[in-house]
């Protein structure tokens, strides 16, 4: 028991020795899943994760020619290597799109999932449907092209809520939104609409008091016609 608790103060010692460029060097070859865990053993290698080198380094790793990439217009901006990392993360493991926009694609469902997650009082979705759209157009996507990703961001995003409360009255929120009609590609996908009262009639049933859950149900009616009996019987 005394050689492990020595080896495990030999081998700290050791890694206490080396310079941040070599920590860097290390940690980028760990795998993603672990760095969370790696960044809380000790403070001096938690400030290296916050800090905009190791980040870097990562993305040039990664990804080497994104950093190639040139600036895109429109109102979602591109960030640090540490929000770039994550947008280009997300686009392989989430999309798995091809091409050299992949990483807007990221960026689009990051600023998404945290405008509805964390805002306590998120814009409507028509405001944040519409700067998707305008964003995709800007980097010079086509109309139906942009219509299609946002609704993928959309689906995407949705999908990937925690199962919390907010999370249901946002989705509450979104179901008995009115129907804004605005022009094609700004208006929003009918597979979205859908996907919002199907999650609230599966994954939150429970969360309903009754006078709540028969609003919703209407809402469902006017806009869908015909339901699954799967979201009946309250």
């Amino acid at each position: 028991m005394a050689e492990n608790k020595d080896t495990m103060v030999s081998v700290d010692h050791a890694f206490g020795k080396l310079p941040d460029h070599l920590l860097i060097e290390i940690f980028v070859r760990v795998p993603v899943s672990e760095w969370v865990q790696i960044s809380c053993v000790k403070k001096h290698w938690a400030n290296i994760f916050q800090g905009e080198c190791l980040w870097q380094t990562a993305l040039v790793r990664t990804w080497p020619l994104a950093c190639k990439a040139k600036r895109w217009p429109g109102p979602i901006p591109r960030g640090l290597s540490r929000r770039r990392y994550a947008a280009l993360y997300v686009s392989k493991h989430i999309f798995a799109f091809d091409g050299e926009n992949d990483e807007i694609v990221g960026h689009t469902y990051l600023f998404l999932k945290e405008q509805l997650e964390l805002s306590t009082t998120p814009p409507p979705s028509g405001i944040l449907h519409g700067t998707i759209i305008d964003q995709f157009i800007a980097c010079g996507k086509s109309r139906d092209k942009a219509h299609e990703l946002a609704s993928q961001i959309w689906l995407a995003v949705i999908n990937n809520l925690e199962e919390n409360e907010h999370t249901f009255l946002l989705l509450k929120r979104l179901a008995q939104e009115g129907d804004i009609f605005l022009p094609y590609p700004y208006s929003r996908s009918y597979r979205v609409q859908w996907r919002v009262f199907e999650k609230l009639f599966t994954d939150f049933r429970d969360c309903f008091d009754h006078m709540d859950y028969y609003d919703v149900l209407a809402c469902a009616k006017y806009k869908f016609q015909l339901i699954p009996s799967a979201w009946l019987g309250y």
